[in-house]
C-alpha cells in the first residue's frame, strides 16, 4: 500500500477514463449490516494485555460479547489469521517506518496490506467496535478500504485491501529518471486533485452518520496513483480514529480556542503524529488534529501536484553563507502569484507549458487557502471539491479545444 518496497500498492480501481468523481453524498454507498459468524473466536485474552482488561472487564468475556454483538461479518480477524498470513511476522516487509510496518499477504482469498500500529490512546472495546462498523461499511472510490483489523496487546494490526499503483512522491520525482514523470498532462493532474479532494469531503462529512471524522495522515506519500487508469486513492482512512489519535471531543476545527482548551485539559500527552511540511500551524503547538488540519495539509499536497517538487526540503545556499536554506513548495507558490509570469515559472517544467494558465493560477489559490495560518480562514471541503470539480471542468474544455488527447493508458513500471 503507502510506502512501499517498489512504492508498488494497493487494490483494484474501478473507472474508465479521466472523470469528475460524482459528489461525495451520491458515491456514499451504505451496506445495511449483514450478521455472519467469524471464526471460532475473535479474539484470545491475549489479545489485549492485563491493564487493558481490567480496564474494560475480563477480556475474555468481553471479546465474547463483543462477538455476539458484531454484525455478520465483523470486520474482526482472529490474530492467529494475521500471524498466519504474515509467517509469523517473518516474511518480507511490504513497508517500515518510526511509526508502523506493513506486509503484504493474502487473507481469507484476499489480496491485503496489513499495517501494525501502536496505540496512542487506549479504546474500550465497545468504542473500537463502533469506529470499526461504521469505517468498514464506508466506501468511496478515491479511499483504500479497510477490511477490518485485529488487535494483539498495545498494537491494532489493519488489513486493507491492495490496490496495484504506485506513490504520488513516486509520480512526481522519479528516482532513475527526474525528466520522467506519469502524471504529464494537465488533465491527469487535475483528474488527481479531484480525486482527492472528494475523497477527502467524504472522509469528514459522509463516512459516517453524526460522525465527524478526521484523516490525519493527509500526505503525498498516503496517496496512491493507480496504475490502470491514473486516479487517485488516499491510503490509511480510519488509521487515526482506531489507534486512538483522535478523541471523541476533538472540536470540527474552526475554533482555535477550542483546540487550545483541549490541549490544556488532557490532550498533552497525546503524542504528536505528523510529518513535517505538512503539519498546520496550531497541530505543531497542541498536537490536536481536527479536520482543518486535513484541509493544511490537503492544501500542501495540491501545490506540490501542481509544481511537483517536494513539500518541504533544503538547498544549499549559494549565496555565501555556506548552509543551507529552507525551501517550502507554500513560500514558492505565494512567490509565484507575485511576480509577472511567476505561475509560468512555477508549475511543473515537465508539463511543458502545456497547460491553461488561468486554471492553474485558481487551483494554486485554492491550495494557499487551504493553507491559511488561522483554521478558521481554511475552506471547508466540501466547498474545496466544488471548486476543483469546476476547474476540472475548465481544463477538460481547454484540453478539447487544444486536442490535447484525455484518454490515459499509462505504464507505471520503472523506465
Amino acid at each position: 500500500m503507502c510506502g512501499s518496497k517498489n512504492s508498488t500498492q494497493v487494490i483494484e480501481s474501478h473507472s474508465h477514463r479521466p472523470r469528475i468523481p460524482r459528489s461525495s453524498s451520491s458515491q456514499q454507498q451504505r451496506h445495511p449490516p449483514n450478521f455472519s459468524s467469524f471464526s471460532n473466536s475473535i479474539t484470545d485474552s491475549r489479545s489485549y494485555n492485563k491493564d487493558w482488561s481490567k480496564s474494560s472487564a475480563s477480556s475474555g468475556n468481553s471479546l465474547a460479547s463483543l462477538k455476539d454483538s458484531l454484525p455478520e461479518n465483523p470486520h474482526i480477524f482472529d490474530f492467529s489469521d494475521i500471524r498466519s498470513a504474515t509467517a509469523n511476522f517473518l516474511s518480507g516487509k511490504f513497508s517500515s517506518s518510526s511509526s508502523s510496518a506493513s506486509w503484504r499477504c493474502s487473507i481469507r482469498n484476499k489480496d491485503v496490506v496489513v499495517f501494525q500500529r501502536k496505540f496512542r490512546r487506549r479504546l474500550e472495546l465497545s468504542e473500537l467496535r463502533e469506529r470499526l462498523a461504521v469505517i468498514c461499511r464506508s466506501h468511496h472510490s478515491s479511499l483504500v478500504k479497510l477490511l477490518g483489523a485485529s488487535v494483539s496487546g498495545n498494537y491494532i494490526y489493519l488489513v486493507y485491501e491492495y490496490v496495484r499503483g504506485v506513490s504520488l512522491p513516486e509520480c512526481l520525482r522519479n528516482r532513475r529518471n527526474p525528466n520522467f514523470t506519469v502524471l504529464s498532462s494537465w488533465l491527469s493532474r487535475m483528474q488527481v486533485a479531484t480525486d482527492l479532494a472528494h475523497g477527502l469531503d467524504y472522509i469528514h462529512h459522509f463516512s459516517g452518520l453524526n460522525s465527524n471524522f478526521i484523516h490525519n495522515h493527509i500526505k503525498s506519500s498516503s496517496i496512491i496513483v493507480t496504475e490502470e487508469n491514473l486516479s487517485a486513492k488516499i491510503c490509511h482512512f480510519g488509521t487515526s480514529e482506531l489507534c486512538g489519535e483522535v478523541v471523541a471531543e476533538t472540536p470540527s476545527g474552526s475554533d482555535s480556542g477550542k483546540i487550545m482548551e483541549l490541549k490544556r485539559s488532557g490532550s498533552r500527552n497525546m503524542k504528536l503524529e505528523g510529518t513535517r511540511g505538512y503539519m498546520a500551524p496550531e497541530f505543531q503547538i497542541t498536537g490536536v488534529a481536527t479536520q482543518k488540519t486535513d484541509v493544511y495539509a490537503f492544501g500542501v499536497v495540491i501545490l506540490e501536484l501542481l509544481s511537483g517538487e517536494e513539500a518541504l526540503k533544503y538547498e544549499f545556499d549559494d549565496g555565501g553563507s555556506g548552509g543551507y536554506r529552507r525551501v517550502s513548495v507554500v513560500a514558492t507558490a505565494r512567490q509565484a502569484l507575485e511576480e509577472d509570469g511567476g505561475v509560468r515559472k512555477w508549475v511543473d517544467k515537465r508539463l511543458k507549458d502545456s497547460f491553461p494558465v488561468d486554471v492553474a493560477e485558481k487551483m494554486i489559490r485554492m491550495g494557499l487557502e487551504c493553507v491559511e495560518e488561522d483554521p478558521n480562514e481554511r475552506p471547508d471541503m466540501g466547498r474545496v471539491a466544488v471548486s476543483v470539480s469546476k476547474l476540472y471542468l475548465e481544463s477538460q474544455k481547454w484540453a478539447e479545444k487544444m486536442g490535447t488527447p484525455i484518454d490515459f493508458s499509462v505504464s507505471l513500471a520503472p523506465r
